[in-house]
């Protein structure tokens, strides 16, 4: 079971950056990774996509980003492009996964998928985290909500569910620490 892709493509970006002066966006969709302005980074990286569409290091940073920023959908694109080396065919494999166990989770959601017969691959993004556990009934159902408390650590815990907006039904993951609300990711 893949626990975590570790990706190493900081390094190589910087100094392909430093190699090739005047390449500007990828200096600053790396600043802005770095500064942990994923959302920016990914707008930014989405911007100068055709551009850079051929270097995989730059791909894999805009990919992260959008992962990060909880802009899944965007990773269906790069994940195509990531196949000349096998960091990028794991990374690839990687956001492949977490976009399939969306589309999946907001399925259950909507219509009530069974999801118990399978099995995919487990990540260290939340959504892969929540995924599995729903996949073993390892979890609490109320009000059309999902509450589950993490295996790993039982003081943090998450709640599962759709909100309607006008344009639609979100999916939305909300975590929680000692009861706490510390993040919520929307999806659609």
């Amino acid at each position: 079971m893949v626990r975590r892709i570790i990706f190493v493509f900081t390094i190589a970006l910087y100094a392909s950056v430093h190699l090739h002066a005047g390449e500007a966006p990828l200096e600053k969709m790396l600043r802005l990774y770095k500064k942990e302005r994923y959302k920016e980074a990914c707008n930014w990286g989405l911007r100068y996509f055709n551009r850079y569409k051929k270097e995989g290091n730059f791909i894999m940073l805009y990919a992260f980003s959008c992962l990060h920023s909880d802009y899944i959908d965007r990773l269906a694109v790069p994940m195509t492009a990531l196949r000349y080396t096998p960091t990028e065919r794991k990374n690839a494999t990687y956001f492949a996964t977490i976009l399939l166990q969306k589309k999946m989770l907001y399925q259950k959601l909507l219509d009530g998928l069974d999801l118990t017969a399978i099995r995919l691959p487990e990540t260290d993004y939340v959504l892969s985290i929540v995924f599995d556990m729903i996949t073993k009934n390892q979890y609490t159902k109320k009000n059309n909500a999902y509450l589950l408390t993490d295996r790993h650590n039982p003081k943090k815990s998450y709640k599962l569910y759709l909100e309607t907006y006008s344009k639609g039904k979100h999916m939305i993951l909300q975590e929680y620490l000692d009861g706490k609300l510390i993040k919520t990711h929307r999806y659609w």
